[in-house]
């Protein structure tokens, strides 16, 4: 009970590279959600004062019409 078998090590080994692997499903989860807080973060930056462009559609309606 005090000391660990070859199974318990072999357990944490498994669990220790599925965990942290290189190209482990769990570190590309994180990436993703490291450029999903990013862009958020980004999109918190920009000027709130800044009026958004017409799209091209309507800028094209208003100019037929003249």
């Amino acid at each position: 009970m005090g000391s660990f078998s070859i199974w318990h090590w072999l357990i944490v080994l498994v669990v220790v590279a599925v965990v942290f692997g290189g190209r482990g499903k769990l570190s590309g989860i994180m990436g993703d959600a490291a450029k999903g807080i990013r862009a958020f973060k980004d999109g918190l930056k920009d000027d709130p004062n800044e009026t958004p462009a017409k799209p091209a559609l309507e800028a094209d309606k208003d100019e037929a019409r003249r």
